[in-house]
């Protein structure tokens, strides 16, 4: 059996006493998140019946039930876990994946996701603490990734120093095919800019 979540024991009990008391027939589990690879990603549990299955998605085939896991959100559910802990007042089903907004990325993987991973571990958080952000919109052939800023970043009158000696010189140092970068942000807009 491929795994693609870890769920536990417990927490396989509990669904499976979960889809028999559903009233349709051969009812499963499908396992999805929303906006992967953002901020605003969520990690969703639902019931799905089987006309509800897409054909992208991957059967998780367990003892007492099945799961299917929608495959473009395979990549985001790595070392993810599903879990039931009983309490007093029956217990509580936690999905935890952390790397949801993010995918765990390796030297092999696509620049794009690399460029990405760098973005959101250790460039967004120092933007953060000025209200700003910035995401990738393309890599092209040339090595250019093409950044947008938001936020307190767009529009401040420092963006050109935190895109050069900030952002260009991070995403250049550590991944090999960056060439340079350029930003598509309108800083025309200037409504919540951090320096203006």
């Amino acid at each position: 059996m491929t795994e693609y979540v870890k769920i536990t024991p417990d927490a396989e009990v509990y669904l499976a006493d979960l889809l028999s008391k559903q009233p349709a027939a051969d009812m499963s589990v499908r396992v999805f998140i929303t906006q992967p690879g953002t901020r605003y990603a969520e990690t969703c549990l639902a019931y799905c019946r089987p006309e509800e299955v897409n054909e992208n998605d991957k059967l998780q085939q367990m003892e007492l039930l099945k799961v299917y896991v929608e495959g473009m959100s395979i990549p985001y559910l790595e070392e993810s876990i599903i879990d039931f802990a009983k309490d007093r007042m029956g217990g509580q089903l936690t999905i935890k994946a952390p790397n949801a907004k993010m995918p765990k990325v390796t030297a092999d993987s696509p620049v794009e996701e690399r460029i990405n991973y760098l973005l959101y571990t250790e460039i967004n958080p120092g933007l953060s603490s000025h209200g700003g952000e910035v995401s990738l919109v393309e890599f092209t052939e040339d090595g250019l990734a093409i950044l947008k800023f938001g936020g307190g970043c767009q529009g401040c009158s420092a963006v050109d120093m935190t895109l050069k000696d900030g952002v260009e010189a991070s995403l250049i140092a550590k991944i090999p095919e960056v060439q340079g970068v350029r930003d598509v942000t309108d800083h025309t807009v200037t409504d919540q800019a951090y320096f203006k």
